[in-house]
This record gives structure tokens, sequence and C-alpha cells, in this order.
């Protein structure tokens, strides 16, 4: 097993927890990421369940993750004068998750603290601004797989290529041999993301949340800066085929054309939108991204497997990232437990992750369209509703009910496994 050598494509949440619990194996790990350095960008992310238990198994990542927080103490939805229909809060102990998630990060926050658990290890290597051109299966996939890259990398064998490049993951589409956008089941949502640096919240920690007919919905809350983290999203109904596509187009093209595709979407719609739209027009921390669920119809083939949303992508319910930890620590677990055998230990990743992703990829009623409803009406219903229950006792009702779940909790069940170099 010492001698196993991996590559990992991707160095956001799911590739360097790979690498962490690889090395522990004995591997010798490569990690390479397409962009030049870490991506400091990024939205929002819950660590819950399965993630909350990987997490605790890895020994000073609980406290780094603590110290870089987003303070966010509830949600309030919105009316256009500024009033709020009401307010959610948190249940304030990590171990009785609500609705408002206890472990709240900034994915670039939380990639930064995997990253330095792992750039220092003597097994693993990080090459920044590199891609795979090709890979080459020898002996009918029974042996080491060739890879060529494409900024001058040298060509080298590895005895397991890890994609965890995201939903639309190139290395999917060459691993088995397959469209770029095959097995992607899109949800007619996109998002974007970035910092502006008027605090729109006057030092509030509750974050504000406002929709507009037409699937658009504006999500404001504090920044460590003293500013103000800005999401945007925007859904179309189910039934358009043709909903994404300039979406899709403005991202081929590059970041402006993105962030006037989402000032033109938001236009006229009312409350502090205006605010919003010039802040992000000058930001320098946009990203916008197509929410989508990946169902690959097996994880792995030969030597070449699949991490995080690569593989299994959820959308817009709040469980990638849980998925994306748990998955990398059952990977480098099940290959570390069939020692010798990498198509037993394969088998068996796939065995153990499986029901956790037929858990987690679960989509509830009215979801996403809750987020932003199309119609006045459904705005109305929603908002209504929510009033309802913050009002009620409806929310100390639920969070005692999440936080009695082992689903909502560090509780969560991982395999446990033998980690020896």
């Amino acid at each position: 097993m010492s001698n196993l050598r991996v590559l990992i494509v991707g160095a956001s949440i799911a590739g360097p927890t790979a690498a962490y619990w690889f090395a522990k194996t004995g591997a010798k790990v490569t990690v390479i990421e397409r962009f030049s350095q870490m991506r400091k960008n990024g939205h929002n992310v819950d660590i819950r369940t399965a993630g909350v238990s990987v997490m605790r198994k890895m020994p000073g990542m609980e406290e780094a993750v603590r110290a870089n927080l987003q303070q966010v103490d509830g949600i309030s939805i919105m009316r256009e004068d500024g009033r709020p229909y009401g307010t959610m809060t948190s249940t304030g102990n990590p171990d009785q998750q609500s609705l408002i998630s206890e472990f709240e990060i900034l994915r670039g926050d939380l990639s930064r603290i995997l990253f330095d658990l792992t750039k220092n290890h003597e097994s693993v290597n990080y090459i920044f601004g590199e891609q795979i051109a090709s890979m080459q299966h020898h002996e009918k996939n029974d042996g080491h797989i060739q890879v060529k890259f494409l900024n001058g990398t040298p060509t080298s064998e590895y005895d397991l290529v890890v994609a965890c490049d995201g939903a639309t993951s190139r290395t999917r589409a060459i691993g088995l041999s397959c469209g770029v956008r095959d097995y992607i089941q899109t949800m007619n949502l996109w998002s974007a993301y970035f910092s502006i640096k008027k605090d729109l919240l006057n030092g509030s920690q509750i974050c504000q949340a406002y929709s507009v007919v037409g699937g658009r919905a504006i999500f404001i809350g504090p920044d460590p800066t003293g500013g103000s983290r800005i999401g945007l999203m925007g859904i179309y109904p189910r039934t358009d085929p043709d909903a994404m596509k300039k979406f899709r187009e403005a991202n081929k093209l590059d970041t402006n054309a993105l962030k006037n595709l989402v000032a033109e979407h938001f236009k006229g719609a009312g409350w502090k939108c205006d605010e919003v739209i010039r802040g992000m027009l000058e930001t320098d921390d946009f990203y916008a991204s197509e929410w989508a669920q990946v169902k690959a119809p097996t994880l792995y083939q030969g030597r070449f497997v699949m991490v995080g949303d690569a593989g299994y992508a959820p959308g817009p319910i709040g469980t990638g990232t849980s998925l994306a930890i748990a998955g990398a620590y059952m990977l480098a677990g099940e290959i570390g437990k069939h020692r010798g055998n990498l198509a037993a230990g394969l088998k068996g990743y796939e065995e153990q992750v499986r029901p956790l992703i037929n858990d987690m990829q679960k989509i509830p009623p009215l979801v996403p369209g809750m987020f932003a409803p199309q119609t006045s009406w459904g705005i109305w219903v929603r908002n209504t509703i929510f009033a309802f229950i913050c009002w009620s006792r409806l929310p100390s009702l639920l969070n005692k009910s999440f936080g009695s779940s082992s689903k909502h909790s560090g509780a969560y069940k991982v395999p446990e496994y033998e980690w020896a170099a």
C-alpha cells in the first residue's frame, strides 16, 4: 500500500480531504488544480451529518473551522419596505443543528484549512495551474494509468486517478469516456456569490432574504471584514429546456459577461437590489455557477474514481460539502482496508457511499422553488408560511427534532478504518 501512487484532480474540499486520508495510508499523493492558486471566493457552505463526523477525526480541523465560522445568528425574510416577515435563528449547539447550520463557513476558507492540513506532508505534492490532457489505462484497465498533462508536468503513471473537480468535471468525461454534461440533471437554477464593501445589515448578524417574481432571490449576510456577503439566485421553471442557455453562454465567456447577465436579470427588483448590483460590478471576488445533480451509473471504472460533486453533486440542498468530506474519507479508507486489492477497495467505496448519496441527494418537496417562487402568489404563500412558523413554536420543535437525529449531528456513524502508513 505504501507504494500506491494517487493522482487527485481538484484542490477544493474533496481533493485535500482525500489527500489527507490517502497520506495516512502511506500512499504517494499528487494533487493538481487548474487554477494558479487556492481559490478564495465562493459561497457559504455547511458542514453537517457525516461531514461533522469525519471532521472530528482530523486533528485540528474542527478548531480551525470554528475559528473561521461565518457569524450568522439566523435569517429573516424581508418585505420590500425593510420589515421582516419573521426570523429563524440557530440553536447555538453544533450537535443540534437546525435549518441554520452551526458550522457555516466560506468555501474558500474551508478549502484553505484542508490545504493547510496537507500541504507540508511529505507524501503530498500540490501542482497548481495544471490539468489532465489524457489518460490511458494499461493492460485492459488492470495496470497503471498513464496521464499526460496540459501545462508542462511530465507524463506520469499512477495506480489511481481521483476526480474531485466539480459537477462539470472534465476528468469524469475523460475517465468514463462520456460528455462533460452526461449524467448531469439540471435544476434550471444558477447562483452568484460575492462580497461588497458596504454593510447592508447595519452591524446585524441576522441574514436577510428577499424574493422577486420570476424566480429571483437575494441573500445578504455579514462579512468578517465589515461589509456584506451577497448571494443571488435565479430559478427558472423546470419545464423550460432552454432556460439555462444564456447563463451557460455567458459562463463560457468571462466574469464580466456573467456579471452583466446577473445585473440584467435583477434589474428593477427593488428592495436593496440596486446597491447590491452596484457593489457586484465593482467586486473582484465574484463567483457564479449552475446548480445541478450528478447521477453517474458507477463511481469508478478501472483505476479511475470520482469523489464529491464530480460523482454525486446533490444540487441546492446543502449536503454537497458533507458528501465530499465523507466520500473522500470512505474512498481512502476502503482502499486502505483492502490492501493490495484495488478493485475490492473501489467496490467497497461504492457500496459504502451509495446509501449516503441516495439519502443526501433527496430533494425535499418545493425545493428549490421555495427559495425564489415564480409568481407574486407563490411569494405571498411562502412568506406567510414562514411568518407563521417563526411566530409559532415550530422552530424550537424543529430544532429539537433535528438535534435528536444522528443525521444532523456529529453522531452520524461513518465506517471506522485502521490508518497506518
